[in-house]
């Protein structure tokens, strides 16, 4: 096992203007006050280091410019302000960017411990998904028990988790997906509605599943395409949650739906929240831990794990996110030197 003062020399994924992407030597990052370092075992990829390594996502204000958002490995340093208990545990850990390295700084309270029935490689496929859903789901959305939830991209990452995640509130899940495999995958976790956006209009199909009702929370991640039909698919006193923008960024909003059924539109990001105070990173992390660790530790919800490449074939990771060939999440595993 090596720690952070055996590393001759730190690697990451660097991504120069033209977007491509190469494993170079980069500066040894450091912890600065209420930081720790977290040698890295296991990347995860999301759709925003695509977006980033594109041009068209930078990292927030002080970031790094490094891509990755959720990493897993093992505290090997802490600065000041931090507890020396945490040296030398296997942990997780949510990032504003930086995570495709040998090594990365973070904020001790962005970094929760590995679940116990999660492998320290597997649990990289958790920060960013369970801090997503549940912030939007259950802190936002406020979803709730006999509720009808519908998640659209059902078998991606944020798709598999949302589902375990509302199946174990008490909700009823119907998501959207493009194969009979996905659909599979999905009803193997608990979705119970199945619709393949390929073939079938989703707002005639959820009708249908709820008797003319609708879903009262959508989990939507294509934007301006979808804004027309999600609203007309929500129950009164509906819930749209918008967390991606593959469908686009601009669409006409039909006021008179909103205002007759009472719904809301709730629009929100992760990676730009503050570290601290009520809505922040530190907040959402520590309800995760409180609410979905639990969860995972007890055999209900579980990592849904695609694909994995050593970190040094990131682009083809990336290519793999692109064009849906996978499941669940794709990691990045780094190789101990």
């Amino acid at each position: 096992m090596r720690n952070a003062r055996s590393v001759a020399r730190v690697h990451a994924i660097v991504t120069s203007e033209s977007g491509q992407m190469g494993w170079q030597e980069v500066p040894d990052p450091t912890p600065g006050p209420g930081e720790v370092l977290i040698r890295v075992s296991t990347a995860g990829v999301n759709r925003a280091d695509l977006l980033q390594a594109a041009g068209k996502y930078p990292p927030p204000p002080g970031a790094s410019k490094i891509l990755g958002l959720e990493v897993s490995g093992i505290v090997t340093a802490n600065g000041s302000d931090v507890a020396e208990s945490l040296l030398g545990q296997q942990v997780c850990a949510l990032l504003s960017g930086g995570g495709y390295a040998e090594l990365v700084a973070v904020p001790a309270t962005q970094v929760l411990p590995v679940p116990a029935t999660v492998s320290v490689s597997d649990a990289a496929a958790l920060p960013e998904v369970a801090c997503t859903v549940w912030s939007n789901l259950a802190l936002g959305a406020g979803l709730r028990a006999g509720e009808v939830l519908l998640v659209h991209g059902g078998a991606s990452g944020i798709g598999t988790h949302a589902i375990q995640v509302a199946r174990r509130l008490g909700a009823t899940v119907a998501v959207t997906a493009g194969s009979a495999e996905k659909l599979q995958l999905c009803a193997d976790l608990g979705a119970e509605v199945l619709i393949c956006y390929r073939d079938d209009d989703f707002v005639t199909r959820v009708q249908h599943a709820t008797a003319g009702r609708g879903a009262d929370v959508i989990l939507d991640i294509m934007g301006a395409s979808y804004l027309d039909r999600n609203l007309t698919a929500l129950a009164p006193d509906g819930r749209l949650v918008i967390i991606g923008m593959q469908g686009g960024v601009r669409a006409e909003l039909n006021i008179g739906a909103l205002i007759g059924k009472r719904l809301s539109v709730l629009g929100t990001a992760l990676r730009s929240r503050p570290v601290d105070g009520p809505h922040g990173k530190a907040a959402i992390v520590a309800a995760v831990l409180d609410s979905v660790w639990p969860m995972i530790d007890g055999g209900a919800v579980r990592p849904v794990i695609g694909a994995r490449f050593p970190i040094e074939e990131a682009a083809a990771a990336h290519r793999a996110l692109a064009d849906g060939t996978a499941f669940g999440k794709i990691l990045l595993e780094v190789a101990e030197g």
